[in-house]
């Protein structure tokens, strides 16, 4: 899958411009905006998008930071600064329906926008792709993955947060491959180790640090890819397939890229 090959993706000042309203807002983030890696699973969502001719924007320039970060580390008032600036840009669009690639985005816009005034029906990718999946309009043909062995890490903020167990793995098990739990999975998963803010600060003391037991775990299942579904989640996890020496043999791929490797995008 090229990264440098460009792909067509509406922008919502734009269309508002010619008169026209999508159907969904695709919330990037930003980690989809500006980490090197999490960009390759925005250019694989927004290509099954395209594939599936899904009438959707983004916002560009215009999308800020949803303000977790902010809330999670203590920082009340940044937060509700950025939230009740984001509201304002989404209203002024008129969005209704917010289609997310980051399990806290998701959150955010689901459970605590709505307190300031933010009400939007908020759907988690693989949420959006199960339910295409569902209705017969997203069909997995390829076989590309039919060797491999995969095993799903459950983001914190999908699954304990908001109950989505189910969805990942319908969306895994349309792709023509071996699937294999690891021990602790669906409400006793572990945390990769980033989430309340602890992406942006450093470690604390102790015998061993979380994504190092979590790798761990992956380790176990002798699985060849490990799929996840969450920007923090990617991030820990390729840090401790490098601290175990494993990247060369396992590969840390979002649902969204399996899926376009799939169809071939």
């Amino acid at each position: 899958m090229s990264t440098k090959e460009k792909i067509n993706v509406p922008v919502m000042a734009d269309l508002f411009a010619r008169g026209e309203k999508p159907e969904y807002l695709f919330w990037v983030g930003c980690a989809g905006a500006f980490d090197d890696r999490y960009k390759k699973v925005t250019r694989a969502f927004a290509k099954i998008l395209n594939h599936m001719n899904v009438s959707y924007a983004v916002l560009g320039t215009e999308e800020s930071c949803t303000g977790d970060p902010a809330r999670r580390a203590g920082n009340e008032m940044l937060f509700q600064m950025q939230a009740l600036a984001n509201i304002e840009v989404l209203n002024c669009y008129e969005v209704q329906m917010i289609l997310t690639i980051c399990p806290h985005c998701y959150n955010i816009f689901k459970n605590e926008y709505p307190d300031l005034g933010g009400q939007y029906e908020t759907i988690n990718y693989l949420e959006f792709l199960k339910e295409e999946i569902d209705k017969g309009t997203l069909k997995i043909d390829s076989d590309i993955f039919k060797n491999n062995t995969i095993t799903y890490h459950d983001p914190c903020y999908l699954g304990r947060a908001n109950g989505i167990y189910a969805a990942p793995r319908k969306v895994l098990d349309s792709i023509p491959s071996k699937k294999v739990e690891m021990a602790r999975n669906k409400s006793f998963a572990l945390c990769c180790g980033a989430g309340g803010a602890q992406m942006f600060k450093e470690a604390e003391k102790g015998d061993k640090e979380v994504f190092i037991e979590r790798t761990e775990d992956v380790l176990k299942t002798n699985a060849d890819i490990i799929a996840t579904a969450c920007p923090f989640c990617m991030t820990m996890m390729s840090d401790g397939l490098k601290y175990k020496n494993k990247e060369e043999e396992i590969k840390n791929l979002d649902i969204a890229e399996l899926i376009a490797e799939s169809l071939n995008l």
